[in-house]
């Protein structure tokens, strides 16, 4: 039988260009290599270098040189702009950069550049106090979170910090970006300009027994359960970005018990139905600073089954919706910038949900957002 012939096979054989002449052909652009490194309670470690005419900062990183591959080169340029030797556990995102990008900064004949930015892991505060900077190449360095660090980046450099973050965060694919937009799917922490921010409040311990009588309780949130395990974020729309809360909020006068208080603005704010509420233990609040000076009292923390989540509705204190996010417990913790406290508070929380609710340890996964018409709960 005879084979049918394709259309390919009556195209003419491209003449071989001489080695000189395809090499010139091909594409040049400048590759550059970067890390996301944070603090233990999620702020990211930007450098300020010396030679930029616009007081911007940076990522640690730098040049790739010729023949050295770009996880080698954010290697070498940590350890030179550091002093720390660290590993790269993952590539967060792929940048294309184009030569006529109005960041560029005039009269630089730069071809385009393409950037691997690598995962660069979280210094404990040993290896943060031995960070040792080369001052001839760089003045100072900060730990910022990240709405202030966009601040201090070129707009570009924001959006690909943002992204590669964000990618860690959510447990996502490598983001591939080209002029620091998405080319792909954007994920929902992107979607939404969700941030970390470090609340040192919640830094302090938590107690496990129940409330001293003489302390008035002023707020409860909670970690609340989807059957999987997985637990419920809101994060709320502001102008400099979204920030992520566990549902919850002030107790209010009309509210009879913090309880009472939970069930209201889980409704509220995440459209939750919440069954069988536990405290999980409270923090102080030495000042009470943030509900008018009214003094020490009591933030509680406590864990809830969620059994439904409607469709999403505005929320009545702010008008407006707010995202609704599924992530795992430790996720959740990262998210809200709560440090190793608030991971210890996921890991209680996460076992008070399998030994009183029978539920599963979440597994990591890429965090997702709750459909805007609420989602089925088995």
């Amino acid at each position: 039988m005879t084979s049918p012939v394709s259309p390919s096979d009556h195209v003419t054989p491209r003449t071989a260009l001489p080695a000189a002449q395809y090499a010139a052909s091909r594409h040049a652009a400048w590759l550059g290599a970067a890390a996301i490194i944070t603090d233990e309670v999620g702020r990211v470690l930007l450098v300020h270098p010396t030679y930029r005419k616009d007081d911007s900062w940076l990522l640690p990183g730098g040049v790739v040189e010729p023949g050295e591959h770009p996880h080698i080169t954010c290697r070498r340029e940590i350890t030179e702009e550091l002093g720390l030797d660290l590993p790269l556990s993952a590539v967060l995102a792929v940048h294309s950069f184009s030569p006529h990008h109005p960041d560029l900064q005039p009269g630089t004949p730069c071809p385009g550049e393409v950037r691997f930015v690598f995962d660069g892991g979280t210094l404990t505060p040993d290896q943060a106090e031995a960070i040792r900077l080369p001052h001839e190449e760089l003045s100072e360095y900060a730990f910022l979170e990240s709405r202030d660090a966009v601040q201090r980046l070129r707009p570009v450099d924001g959006q690909i910090m943002l992204a590669a973050y964000r990618a860690r965060l959510g447990n996502t694919a490598t983001a591939h970006l080209a002029d620091g937009r998405h080319i792909l799917d954007v994920p929902a922490l992107d979607r939404h300009d969700v941030h970390v921010r470090y609340r040192p409040l919640w830094d302090s311990p938590l107690n496990r027994g129940p409330v001293p009588g003489q302390l008035p309780v002023q707020q409860a949130w909670a970690w609340c359960f989807v059957p999987d395990g997985r637990v419920v974020l809101v994060a709320d729309p502001g102008p400099r970005g979204a920030l992520p809360m566990l549902p919850g909020s002030t107790v209010e006068s009309t509210d009879a018990t913090p309880e009472n208080t939970l069930h209201r603005e889980a409704a509220e704010e995440a459209q939750l139905t919440l069954a069988d509420p536990v405290r999980l233990g409270w923090v102080l609040d030495e000042t009470g600073e943030v509900y008018g000076g009214v003094g020490p009292n009591a933030r509680l923390r406590l864990a809830a089954r969620v059994t439904a989540i409607g469709p999403a509705a505005v929320d009545p204190a702010t008008g407006h919706p707010f995202a609704r996010l599924l992530t795992t417990p430790t996720q959740a913790a990262a998210l809200l910038g709560w440090g190793p406290p608030g991971a210890r508070q996921a890991q209680l929380a996460g076992e008070t949900a399998r030994d009183r609710w029978g539920l599963p340890t979440a597994r990591a996964a890429s965090i997702e957002e709750i459909p805007a018409e609420g989602m089925r709960l088995s």
